[in-house]
């Protein structure tokens, strides 16, 4: 029996999986999808979890180091840049032995270089098998964002020393040389890799008065993460301008590139923006992490009703399906969601993005560059002429966009794209706004989503609390502007009173913020043809239109049956809602 088999039938046995679920294992795995994948994607196990069932069946021991404390002198028997080559780590040591966890035991180079570093302070190694997360938790005690950066502005100062007395020609001779030195590419370096460990999805690089300033957005919020002496600012961004490829003596127009870096064994690519102010420049990088697949719908946090819309929809083969919302409310990876499950062996979809966020095998993807002249519209035209049967457009921005898209839609193709409102409704006054005509926007529109991002909170600090009345009775207030049928179809032993609140205490996953990771709340317009008639004769629809002949939360309400659910807390959609 092969190790992959042995794994599934501990698994099976272990977790009580039914013979349907077996079934569609198998099945997963006979179409090529490799089973420990098969497993995550269908929930039967956690990450750790199937390390744990792994390590049972290699007959090794398991560790999770996710929350043990690890001494500098420990992690220091073996050397960071050996840690990371072979993701391998020293979480014990005494005078006889050290205990070690290995990522892939398979890795032969991995074990040599441990028996070599033991061999020489006679030390008998032990290893543990550990998960991929736990190792990078680890790997983060080596040092602190704070002491690299330390580190690399120390050894910067006495650079600095060792220079004074040269002539400025001299100096200015030398200034590629600093750019490029290892002190200002090591605090680039740490600043990227932290921004990346710590789940950012962008990096804020901007000049104060006094200092320089590092913000990290983490889930829609921006965090301070550093400070660092004003003197060194032009260094960084300069060295950031070598790296995207832009433009080091032009600092009075703004610039954008690109760059990709492995980091932490992935392959991530850095949107840069860098735009002049008074006196310095200011860099913002939005961080794509293109080796990540986009997540399912459920896992995006739909449910109920709205799923179901969504679900029903985009089994039809012509029409457009829109999804709006203002910049950073995830319309993008709820299309690709979407997309996932679209993408079979019989369908041909095409795609036009700026940029492209996530790479999907089977799927054309089309970066467009405007400033050739291949924008989504002269794109689109030419989508057209590939045959495609389903067609994502990045962004409807203009007139010429939205009446091809339309067009798309009518001529059987499935149109897939984003618009920017603030409610789903208001999609079809904007496209009319845009000048298409109500009688082909009814013809082809079926569906819109209009979503925002709140926090969830963190599963490792998750505690009950008991809500202040005044809250209380304001979500009660809400609750009865939902339709009961509509709240039993996500909670079907709904009752108010015996609900739980819950919010996060704050730990070391979540920075001590107590939420961890970001969820969708949304509203799902079906238009049907109630309200396709309402189109035609340009009608001002309105809330109660749609309540009349669907299934329909708000976002608000949405966000209130997620509270219920303990996902996230009312303050989240307060702050949501507000902005």
């Amino acid at each position: 029996m092969s190790r992959q088999d042995e794994l599934l039938k501990l698994v099976i046995k272990a977790k009580s999986v039914n013979e349907k679920r077996t079934e569609d294992i198998n099945k997963a795995v006979a179409a090529g999808k490799a089973l420990e994948n098969v497993l995550l994607d269908f929930k039967v196990v956690e990450p750790e979890e199937l390390v744990g069932f792994k390590a049972k069946i290699i007959g090794l021991p398991y560790e999770n180091l996710a929350e043990k404390k690890i001494s500098e002198t420990t992690l220091n028997v073996i050397p960071i840049e050996v840690s990371e080559n072979y993701k391998i780590i020293c979480f014990f040591k005494d005078q006889r032995k050290i205990d070690v966890g290995i990522v892939d035991l398979d890795n032969f180079k991995a074990t040599e270089a441990v028996n070599f570093l033991a061999k020489k302070e006679n030390l008998r190694a032990n290893f543990y098998l550990i998960s991929e997360a736990s190792f990078y938790t680890a790997l983060k005690q080596y040092k602190s964002l704070t002491e690299e950066i330390s580190s690399a502005l120390q050894r910067r100062a006495e650079e600095e020393t060792e220079e004074l007395g040269k002539t400025k020609k001299e100096e200015e001779e030398r200034s590629d040389e600093v750019i490029k030195s290892a002190p200002v590419a090591k605090i680039v370096n740490v600043i990227i890799r932290h921004a990346v460990d710590g789940h950012a999805s962008d990096i804020h690089i901007e000049p104060l008065q006094k200092e320089t300033r590092v913000r990290y957005r983490i889930d829609g919020i921006l965090q301070t993460s550093l400070v660092l002496p004003k003197d060194i600012h032009s260094a960084i961004v300069s060295r950031i301008k070598v790296m995207a490829n832009l433009k080091l003596d032009e600092t009075r127009l703004p610039q954008d590139g690109r760059l990709r870096l492995t980091i932490s064994g992935r392959n991530i690519d850095f949107r840069v923006s860098i735009i002049p102010l008074v006196g310095e420049e200011k860099v913002v990088m939005r961080i794509l992490d293109v080796s990540r697949g986009a997540p399912g719908l459920e896992e995006l946090g739909f449910l109920g009703p709205s799923l179901a819309i969504i679900q029903e929809n985009i089994q039809k083969t012509e029409g457009m399906l829109l999804v709006t919302g203002p910049t950073g409310s995830g319309k993008s990876t709820t299309l690709f969601s979407i997309i996932n499950q679209l993408n079979k062996e019989g369908v041909n979809i095409s795609t036009l993005e700026d940029p492209v966020e996530y790479f999907v095998q089977g799927v054309n993807q089309s970066q467009i560059r405007p400033e050739i002249g291949f924008n989504f519209a002269s794109g689109l035209r030419s989508l057209l002429r590939q045959d495609p049967n389903v067609i994502m457009v990045g962004e409807i921005r203009d007139d010429e966009t939205a009446e091809l898209a339309v067009h798309s839609g009518l001529t059987g193709h499935f149109v897939l794209s984003t618009l920017h409102t603030n409610d789903a409704i208001g999609a079809i006054p904007r496209l009319i706004d845009m000048k298409v005509e109500p009688f082909l926007l009814a013809s082809t529109l079926n569906t819109v989503i209009a979503q925002r991002l709140v926090r969830k909170i963190c599963e490792h600090c998750k505690k009950e609390i008991v809500l202040p009345e005044e809250m209380k009775e304001s979500i009660r207030t809400e609750i009865k502007e939902i339709p009961e049928k509509t709240i039993k179809a996500v909670i079907p032993d709904f009752d108010f009173e015996k609900i739980k609140f819950y919010k996060g205490a704050g730990c070391s996953h979540c920075a001590n913020l107590g939420y961890s990771g970001r969820i969708c709340v949304a509203e799902v317009v079906d238009v049907n043809d109630k309200l396709k008639d309402m189109i035609v004769e340009r009608k001002n629809i309105k809330l109660n239109d749609i309540l009349e002949n669907q299934n329909f939360l708000t976002i608000k309400q949405d966000g209130i049956i997620k509270v219920l659910l303990g996902m996230t807390t009312y303050e989240e959609i307060l702050r949501v809602m507000s902005d």
